[in-house]
């Protein structure tokens, strides 16, 4: 029988992969938090037709990428592949128009049938923030900042580049949206077959077309900001002005769009081609008519979300792994009072090891490879006086220190 392996599309999280992935997470989550957002979790899976009402039955995760199922009362239900659509059902489920603006950060794993590669799995995880219940420009500016602030932190701001859009209000949409249907509908033969069925349902994501003819087409396709109103351009210059006055650099990407129907004004992205191809690190908008869709009352929302995977490869600076403190018992009658000092020692919040079995040479080398900064070694001659030998492992000196002083010279220890 082959060894086992696990699913394609899926890897397991090692203890030196899992401590970056945390570093992000919790990068993010202080982050966050220090712009007073809370965290919050949904279900792992919903009903299937929140993702499908939310990102569209013509996108491609919907039709093309979600890990759907009957459950057993005949319901279909789809494992999330993103967390908005979640966050926002959870507004309107627990009742929470009451206290907009509602800000919320999470953190977790996401699933997408699509083809692996560097960075992008089909089981992935991804930080989010989302601000809903908030109109004005100001909210944007916020949420754009503690993306900015996050790769900061981690190091990766340099990396990547944020690129800027504005999707206009509705009025400016629906104008823009004629004005795109009736272009492409002059090429309707250079078409590729998924964006001529986008034509009649959502032209807009013919803009997002990755196929080779198509995007000869939208290279030459008008551009929104020419359709926009008034409104929407001082709405747009407004968080333009807001970034620059944080000194938050930006592109103008006047191509950047999201093509469903609720998605209004700021687009944006923070990308990157140091991983490769070029990809995005963040991305979000806003999405004043996502809550509507979903059943709610008119709210207005805006919100992001980041590849963990994606940002834990280029994240710096990493905290190093704690270094533990070994005790060594010397002799079988040494085991219980160590294994009472490696516990009382643990209750205090130090990181102490403590081999199972061995000699003191192979607990030694084992204090070695798990780089220990200290050994406490006790046998029956330090029993009888009440003591131990502290070694610290890095200067090469070694102290008697009474087993009662134990914890405050271990505090003390460099």
């Amino acid at each position: 029988m082959s060894s086992p392996q696990p699913v394609r599309g899926t890897h397991d999280l090692l203890p030196e992969d899992f401590a970056r992935h945390n570093y992000v997470r919790q990068t993010a989550r202080d982050v966050a938090q220090a712009f007073g957002y809370a965290e919050m979790a949904t279900p792992i899976f919903e009903f299937t037709e929140i993702f499908a009402r939310t990102m569209g039955e013509t996108s491609d995760v919907v039709s093309k990428e979600m890990y759907s199922f009957e459950s057993r009362g005949g319901e279909s239900m789809t494992l999330r592949p993103e967390y908005t659509a979640g966050i926002c059902r959870s507004f309107i489920s627990n009742g929470l128009q009451q206290i907009v603006p509602f800000k919320a950060f999470a953190a977790g794993p996401m699933f997408r049938y699509e083809r692996p590669q560097k960075g992008r799995q089909r089981q992935f995880h991804q930080i989010d923030v989302e601000c809903i219940g908030a109109a004005e420009a100001k909210a944007d500016i916020e949420v754009i900042a503690i993306g900015d602030t996050i790769l900061q932190k981690l190091g990766v701001r340099d990396k990547c580049v944020l690129e800027i859009n504005t999707l206009g209000d509705t009025e400016s949409r629906q104008a823009y949206r004629q004005t795109l249907v009736e272009y492409f509908s002059d090429h309707m033969s250079d078409l590729s077959d998924d964006s001529k069925e986008r034509l009649t349902r959502n032209p807009l994501r013919i803009l997002d077309s990755k196929d080779k003819g198509d995007r000869v087409l939208v290279e030459n396709a008008p551009v929104f900001t020419d359709y926009l109103n008034g409104f929407s351009t001082d709405f747009f210059a407004e968080v333009l002005d807001g970034l620059s006055l944080l000194g938050i650099d930006y592109n103008l990407n006047r191509r950047l769009v999201r093509g469903l129907d609720y998605y209004t004004h700021t687009a944006f992205e923070f990308v990157t081609d140091a991983l490769g191809a070029q990809g995005a690190l963040i991305a979000g908008g806003r999405y004043d008519g996502l809550i509507e869709t979903l059943g709610g009352k008119p709210t207005p929302g805006i919100g992001w979300a980041g590849g963990m995977e994606r940002l834990a490869m280029l994240a710096t600076e990493i905290p190093a792994p704690i270094r533990p403190i070994a005790v060594i018992p010397v002799g079988e009658a040494a085991e219980p009072v160590a294994a009472k000092i490696t516990h009382d020692l643990r209750s205090r919040g130090l990181s102490i090891e403590m081999a199972f079995k061995g000699n003191v040479g192979k607990r030694m080398k084992r204090a070695n490879k798990l780089n220990a900064r200290a050994a406490i070694l006790i046998g029956e001659d330090e029993l009888a006086r009440n003591c131990c030998m502290l070694r610290n492992l890095d200067a090469g000196e070694q102290q008697e220190v009474a087993l009662d002083d134990l914890a405050s010279a271990l505090m003390k220890l460099a």
